[in-house]
């Protein structure tokens, strides 16, 4: 969502039957709209696999009057999407080892295609990609000959590469990348130790290598805290989960100055998956995810903790929507954390659960079920 226009980006296979292409169709109230074959962009040799037609819509959500702009690709299966202000990338696999990137420009509800790009190797998620200063920055891992290695490619407006750092940890694969302004960080891992990189984009023609840290496990998500130290959320040696503070401020000397491991025979969180299950405020000193434990017993509900100004992390307390029950109860898994003023909430698909913000002590319930 950009201002009033949300734009979504759908995917339907490119299919015959009969000798008939079937067109996507647009659906309004009872109007049917079908896209004409000459409104549809296409790429010669797309796909090595199946071709896909994908569909970016424009919908105002303040004027229903105005009527939806449609624009549609026969290209390779998507990938990732990555969203500025200005511009959606979406990148789609049309041959082994190579990631195109359609770059679409947004303009208060205008699409327009604007280029395509190609890389070598695969981005994992929607944060390998960037935009920034008008440059567009992807990280990939390439997987050839039983070897592996990593890159990181910048490219212009045109979406032609200007800039790359290329074998990049060779052995190992992305686990995590962030951007963040002029800097990339990556944590690749192997035999479950993490190398946690610190990338130099300041010119976007030759990206460097300033400095790494190896710890046990990896690391499976990146979020900045500030503009010289990241979180990191991963798993340990023992494959606990790991909470981890990286001080980047020495970018040749990275390293990690607190870290918060939650142990039992099997834990996990979705935070590891789903970046909208990880809640983080700087200001509010809080940061919190769903936590799923086996110890003996199982456990699910939120972690929420307090990250000081020293970045020490402290546990705040637990909060379970379990305990009614006497048993688990998938519907009360809680899978969003969010706060509103000095109230956070926890919500699982059979409840909002309120606590305050301060002790996490109980305020009250709302059942949705």
């Amino acid at each position: 969502m950009v201002d009033e226009y949300i734009y979504v980006v759908v995917g339907q296979p490119a299919y015959v039957i009969y000798d008939t292409v079937i067109l996507p169709k647009i659906y309004k109230d009872r109007e049917v709209m079908e896209v004409r074959p000459e409104q549809i962009y296409y790429f010669p040799n797309a796909s090595d696999r199946s071709y896909i037609f994908t569909s970016i819509t424009a919908i105002n959500i303040a004027n229903k009057r105005e009527e939806p702009n449609v624009l549609t690709v026969m290209m390779g299966e998507t990938g990732s999407l990555y969203a500025s202000r200005e511009n959606l990338y979406i990148t789609f696999h049309d041959k082994p080892n190579q990631t195109s990137i359609l770059k679409v420009r947004i303009d208060r509800g205008q699409l327009k295609f604007e280029a395509k790009g190609t890389v070598l190797g695969t981005e994992i998620n929607q944060f390998s990609m960037d935009e920034y200063e008008g440059y567009f920055r992807i990280a990939t891992t390439t997987w050839e000959g039983g070897e592996t290695w990593n890159n990181i490619y910048v490219l212009d407006e045109k979406m032609n590469i200007i800039g790359n750092l290329t074998n990049i940890a060779i052995g190992e694969a992305i686990d995590s990348a962030r951007f963040m302004s002029d800097r990339c960080y990556l944590a690749t891992s192997v035999a479950w130790k993490d190398p946690f990189f610190v990338i130099d984009l300041k010119d976007p023609r030759a990206p460097k290598v300033l400095g790494y840290l190896k710890i046990p496990g990896f690391t499976r998500y990146l979020h900045p805290y500030d503009e010289n130290y990241v979180i990191g959320i991963g798993r340990d040696e023992n494959n606990n989960l790991r909470i981890s503070i990286f001080d980047v401020s020495n970018t040749a000397n990275p390293i990690e100055v607190s870290s918060y491991v939650i142990k039992g025979e099997w834990v996990d969180t979705l935070a590891l998956s789903d970046h909208k299950a990880f809640l983080f405020d700087k200001q509010k000193e809080i940061m919190a995810m769903p936590v799923s434990i086996i110890d003996g017993l199982r456990w699910q509900g939120a972690y929420i903790f307090r990250i000081t100004l020293d970045h020490r992390i402290d546990l705040k307390g637990r909060i379970s929507h379990q305990e009614e029950s006497g048993r688990q109860d998938p519907s009360r898994w809680v899978k969003r954390t969010l706060y509103i003023d000095d109230v956070i909430y926890t919500v699982s698909e059979a409840k909002v659960r309120m606590n305050k913000l301060g002790d996490i002590t109980l305020i009250g319930d709302i059942n949705l079920s």
